[in-house]
């Protein structure tokens, strides 16, 4: 389709050429016999002949045809077609100027020309005269040229005004709150330069300003759970506090069972607030205390603190692994946070599988663990949010099994904090959760 298009334009330019070729000969043969014309062209063919004059004419009438054919073409598809060298405003107020002068000069000829036909043969010869004689025929030129010059630069700039009004009309649009507009890239001068550097100023402001949205919704989504969460021990500790406040216990057995509820309940608030500010913390831009570790060795130092835990729910922690070393570099306090969330996830939701399993491989340029269990499925249209704040599967918010709900959001923001990632898959046969850390380069 492209190659067509340009055999068309090519054709087109030719046939223009030819046909200018043939009339401007026609046009000199008339004006050979006008003075003072008649010098210069008969000099021009005797000093260079008629055919190569033609040639020459026909090829600059074919490379102006082509060029503005390509143009118009480019435009039509949406497209900029611009000399790289020339692609400056100066330059095309230049050729603006060049284009008003030599189609002054075209009109002026062609002016002069008729008068002097006019004057020779047809009856305006008496007018004419008259303005030749009182006026003169250069002041009139000059006069003529001056009012066709200015029109025709103004013609021929008129792009370059419109795109000027465009791009004007595009800022009071953007001014006015309609950050989505789009000012069109006309040209590849300085002009469409500005163009793209405003659409790219709208475009990063419209980002900033949708970036602002999600973080206001997110302190306010933020706050919402927390207060939710805050409220129910709040509660509790508040009623049975009324309780004894009140003297509404019967005996000191049942006094003692007030104050062990309330300071369960308040224990349990002490892990929301701080599981809270760890989070706020990391994602604020906690400074890390970075070091070189060991995962393979470290894993297995995490898991012998668990066995307490372990036993208590029944179940033994397997390390598999083929690595005798994996070097990454890491937050040791937050890398012992991060994955004993995982661990504790791992005891507390599978123990119906009897085991938790490391798995700790080495893939390219990477050092994987793998945290798995054998207990109950996540719920597939659960698995994609379990990293969200205050997000339980079970959506019990008052649920004392249902944690905090900021474990694994805390968990994922120290991944991603220490140039790491973390996933997780579940199903029928076992529950995983898989983390990845870039290798140190020894």
């Amino acid at each position: 389709m492209f190659k067509k298009q340009n055999l068309i334009v090519t054709l087109a330019s030719l046939t223009a050429a030819v046909i200018a070729a043939f009339a401007g000969r026609l046009i000199v043969s008339f004006m050979i016999e006008v003075p003072p014309y008649d010098a210069i062209f008969i000099w021009l063919i005797n000093q260079v002949g008629s055919i190569p004059l033609m040639i020459v004419s026909g090829i600059v009438f074919f490379a102006i045809c082509y060029a503005q054919l390509v143009k118009v073409r480019a435009q039509a598809n949406g497209q900029t077609v611009s000399n790289k060298v020339f692609r400056t405003i100066r330059w095309t107020f230049m050729v603006a100027l060049f284009k008003s002068l030599g189609f002054m000069a075209v009109i002026l000829v062609i002016g002069h020309l008729l008068a002097y036909y006019l004057v020779q043969e047809t009856s305006y010869n008496e007018p004419l005269r008259w303005i030749i004689q009182n006026i003169g025929s250069t002041p009139v030129m000059a006069i003529f040229g001056c009012v066709v010059f200015l029109t025709l630069f103004f013609w021929t700039s008129r792009n370059m005004i419109s795109y000027l009004k465009e791009i004007s009309f595009g800022l009071r649009q953007l001014s006015s709150g309609k950050l989505d507009y789009v000012i069109p890239v006309k040209s590849a001068d300085e002009l469409g330069e500005i163009a793209e550097s405003i659409n790219a100023l709208s475009e990063q402001f419209n980002k900033l300003l949708e970036d602002e949205r999600n973080a206001e919704k997110t302190k306010n989504d933020l706050i919402t759970g927390v207060s939710h969460d805050l409220r129910t021990p709040l509660t509790s500790i508040l009623g049975f506090l009324e309780l004894i406040e009140k003297d509404g216990y019967q005996d000191e057995v049942e006094l003692r069972y007030f104050v062990n509820i309330a300071y369960e309940k308040s224990l349990r608030l002490k892990r929301l607030i701080d599981d809270l500010f760890d989070y706020t913390k990391l994602n604020n831009g906690m400074p890390l205390d970075l070091s070189e570790i060991d995962l393979v060795d470290f894993m297995g130092q995490l898991a012998e603190e668990f066995v307490p835990s372990l036993e208590k729910a029944g179940m033994n922690c397997r390390i598999q692994t083929a690595e005798n070393t994996l070097m990454i570099m890491a937050d040791g306090d937050l890398l012992v946070r991060a994955f004993g969330n995982l661990i504790a996830n791992a005891i507390q939701y599978g123990y119906a599988g009897k085991f938790v399993e490391v798995r700790i491989v080495r893939k390219q340029d990477e050092a994987v663990v793998q945290i798995a269990n054998f207990g109950q499925q996540i719920p597939a249209q659960d698995l994609p949010f379990i990293f969200d704040r205050f997000y339980r599967v079970d959506r019990s918010r008052t649920a004392e099994s249902g944690g905090t709900g900021l474990g694994l959001a805390i968990t994922k923001s120290i991944m991603e904090a220490q140039s790491g990632r973390i996933t997780a898959r579940s199903s029928a046969k076992e529950t995983v959760f898989e983390t990845s850390f870039p290798l140190t380069s020894h």
